[in-house]
């Protein structure tokens, strides 16, 4: 679909405000931001405050979540004291430390024993990373980053922990060093003769603390019950001027132009700003989604999450994370705006993005990234962020650097003028234009990569046929949404179709466990239900263990199908309307 930019857009789009962004940006990255800390108060003080002055509804609210506050890290090997950090959720060693022969080991994929070792090797510190280090065995890791130590959390556990995923905490320390302190240790190394001992320390405070949300919300006329949700998180690495103090001002100024321009909104618009996101691992949106699930299932239809914008150099607009129900969609003013080509990425499991298991459409999760280049930190950051042309939010991402100066007054303006528009039509449209179709499109494939894979020996044929009937569907669909002079009773009744059906297909696309908890932070792929038919592929036909995935394997299948069958009834209701 075309995005026409009508006279409300191009209003709101021309009135967005550099200096305003930059005030904003500024008066919030002026202290370091801490989950649960007084610094990190004032600044949700700060944006409550402002949108009280623009007359948005606000509710500035308090839970506990479980906050890893990274305090100390020490490294020495032959007698060298080697600069370090330490992680959020890295186990602690206490002051006494751990000593540990040190193994360089370029690639932790693959790697089968470091027994009783400490393993240095290149690359962030990731949750995937660590949970490989724990079951080779290894004491503790090292990771070396780039020109600049990258602050992590490398905990898996998806927000609170509960009785079951509490194990899944990291059991070892985990610390990361610089390239040169990393070149330092691998010269150390290739000159020593016989076993290289090291010593490292970590210290990190991990416990219970009351973290605030604050909720702004501008009620919608027509439908005031059904609403877009548009998040992201005040706390920071460091003072976090991009990330992710440039989003914050993003957000009021979105609420103030809207406020300020008197523009009726069709839906509401629920402004929520996060804590617990760096050092909770998305405590702040778990704990919401778990407190407002129902509310959130039945009456959210878009959630647009924004993290990290404006950025200097930023100049790849086109390859930000959505679903593919939403890329042509967001795609649309992302290339209207800025004459990019939207090509889009799909989501990983990061950013905020708590609300799948609930069947919400995602737009977004930061927007503009810096082009891929050859440098250090650019290769670095790459394997993070993925990305055809980009490279990530900047070598000052996640560092003690991520200041004022980091940000260009222009991008941050060009960025908000996105958000600002997407924002605004996905409040004041008459039917959300989800692409059912492309979604469809994404589980046939993968459905049809699976039966491949299975030969004989899972019966995928139901599932695919149900795929091809919903796609067909999908496409009459997205000529319903083309039209625009729908009466709002009857609009109201297509948007909860098109929401219905997305409470059938994001988590058969996304969630490989019960809808109304949370996976572990671990990237997934489409379909996640059914990945285990790569270990059905590899049992010995007749086999114990091929007569046990089967039967579980064709449990799962039986989930797939029935959600494309629910899907299919809605859809049908649809194109009947």
């Amino acid at each position: 679909m075309a995005i026409k930019l009508e006279e409300p857009h191009l209003k709101l789009i021309e009135a967005v405000s550099a200096e305003r962004l930059m005030a904003f940006t500024e008066r919030l990255s002026a202290e370091v931001r801490l989950s649960g800390s007084e610094e990190e108060l004032r600044a949700f003080q700060f944006a409550k405050e402002k949108m009280d002055e623009f007359d948005v509804e606000t509710e500035l609210s308090f839970h506990k979540g479980l906050i890893s506050l990274p305090v100390e890290a020490g490294l020495t090997v032959k007698g060298e004291n080697l600069a370090c950090i330490t992680h959020s959720m890295s186990a602690s060693t206490g002051e006494e430390g751990i000593n540990g022969e040190l193994l360089y080991v370029k690639e932790l994929q693959g790697i089968l024993s470091s027994e009783g070792k400490i393993i240095l090797t290149e690359g962030i510190a990731t949750p995937g990373a660590v949970e490989i280090a724990e079951k080779s065995g290894a004491l503790a890791a090292i990771f070396i980053n780039g020109p600049l130590t990258h602050e992590m959390t490398v905990s898996r556990v998806w927000g609170n922990p509960t009785p079951e995923t509490r194990k899944e905490f990291p059991s070892i320390p985990v610390i990361s060093v610089a390239e040169h302190e990393g070149n330092r240790l691998k010269i150390l190394l290739e000159a020593a003769s016989e076993d290289l001992e090291a010593w490292l320390k970590t210290v990190v405070d991990t416990g219970w603390r009351p973290i605030p949300t604050l909720v702004a919300e501008i009620k919608g006329e027509v439908e005031p019950e059904k609403f877009i949700l548009f998040s992201g998180h005040i706390d920071s690495w460091h003072y976090g001027a991009m990330d992710n103090a440039g989003a914050n001002a993003t957000m009021l100024e979105v609420a103030r132009l809207i406020k300020e321009q008197q523009l009726p909104l069709r839906r509401s618009l629920r402004i929520v700003f996060w804590s617990g996101h760096s050092h909770g691992r998305y405590s702040g949106s778990t704990h919401y989604c778990d407190s407002h699930w129902e509310d959130i299932h039945e009456n959210c239809l878009l959630h647009v999450y924004i993290d990290s914008v404006g950025g200097k150099g930023a100049a790849i607009l086109g390859e930000s994370n959505c679903m593919a129900e939403t890329k042509v969609y967001g795609g649309s003013f992302v290339e209207a705006l800025t004459d990019e080509k939207f090509i889009g990425k799909r989501f990983g499991r990061g950013g905020d993005q708590s609300f799948w298991g609930a069947g919400v459409p995602a737009l977004f999760m930061g927007l503009s990234e810096q082009p891929l280049s050859d440098d250090l930190a650019s290769r670095t950051l790459v394997k993070l962020f993925g990305g055809v042309k980009s490279g990530g939010f900047g070598w000052w991402w996640h560092t003690t650097e991520d200041t004022l100066d980091k940000l260009d007054k222009e991008n941050l303006r060009r960025d908000c003028q996105v958000y600002m528009a997407v924002i605004y039509d996905a409040c004041s449209r008459k039917v959300m234009p989800l692409n059912h179709a492309e979604g469809v499109r994404e589980l046939k494939s993968a459905l049809e990569g699976y039966a491949e894979i299975a030969g004989n020996r899972l019966d995928f044929r139901k599932a695919l046929e149900r795929a091809e009937t919903l796609e067909k569907l999908g496409e009459e669909i997205n000529q319903i949404v083309l039209e625009t002079d729908w009466p709002d009773e009857d609009a109201k009744s297509i948007n909860q179709q098109m929401l219905e059906i997305s409470h059938q297909l994001i988590p058969l696309n996304y969630v490989s466990g019960d809808v109304y908890d949370q996976d572990l932070a671990m990237n997934q792929p489409v379909l996640p239900l059914l990945k285990d038919v790569i270990l059905l592929a590899e049992t010995s036909p007749g086999s114990d263990a091929e007569l046990e995935w089967q039967t579980i394997l064709k449990r799962r299948l039986n989930k797939v199908e029935h959600g494309l069958l629910q899907a299919i009834k809605t859809a049908r209701l649809l194109v009947n309307y």
